[in-house]
């Protein structure tokens, strides 16, 4: 007698495929963040001369930064609860905000850069802010540079789910492209949260 069985089916489905293979990616991203923070700390704690960051860096307008990134997580949020309702007026309106909230914080760290690198500064005896000129410098441009390559790539992946959102791709029973692409920013939003505390205010 032959019995038949049948295949078994795999759990995933090209969604969940989709949202597995984002999560491995942030995974990997989280370890390099944390090592270059480690880094950071090591090498801070480790030296004698190094200068009181508030000092030094614009405290206030890196929080404003800060808050813009925060908004524009909300706004992520909203726009993905827009396109699950089948409202594409308002999943347009929120993810161009959110996309806005990145160009604005990668306007605002070109500012900061800009003054850092052509100002002097007392804290570091009278000598500009550069990535040689001391470990400070270094460690800093290092860390925020490498988020602000995360923010870039970010705006441009949410600019492309924003042209294929008017085009009409996505709709309440085809939103995947869009969460994925939330859990991307949200990921961002977070580590500049832990960079602006342990580079900015500690």
């Amino acid at each position: 007698m032959i019995v038949e069985t049948e295949r078994a089916e795999s759990p995933l489905t090209p969604e969940s495929w989709g949202k597995l293979g984002m999560w491995m990616f942030l995974i990997g991203d989280a370890m390099s963040f944390g090592s270059l923070i480690a880094g950071y700390g090591a090498l801070r704690f480790g030296s004698a001369e190094w200068p009181v960051p508030s000092s030094v860096l614009g405290v206030p307008l890196t929080a404003f930064m800060t808050f813009l990134l925060i908004c524009s997580s909300v706004t992520m949020v909203k726009a993905l609860a827009a396109i699950k309702d089948g409202n594409r007026p308002a999943f347009a309106r929120f993810l161009a905000l959110t996309v806005l909230g990145g160009a604005l914080f990668l306007g605002l760290q070109a500012y900061e850069w800009t003054h850092l690198i052509t100002e002097e500064h007392a804290a570091l005896n009278g000598m500009r802010m550069t990535v040689t000129t001391s470990l400070f410098g270094t460690t800093f441009f290092v860390l925020t540079g490498f988020h602000g390559c995360h923010v870039l790539g970010g705006v441009i992946y949410l600019s492309c789910i924003l042209v294929a959102g008017l085009r009409g791709r996505y709709s309440p029973a085809s939103h995947n492209p869009v969460e994925i692409a939330g859990l991307y920013w949200h990921f961002v939003d977070l580590v500049w949260i832990l960079i602006f505390t342990f580079v900015y205010l500690i």
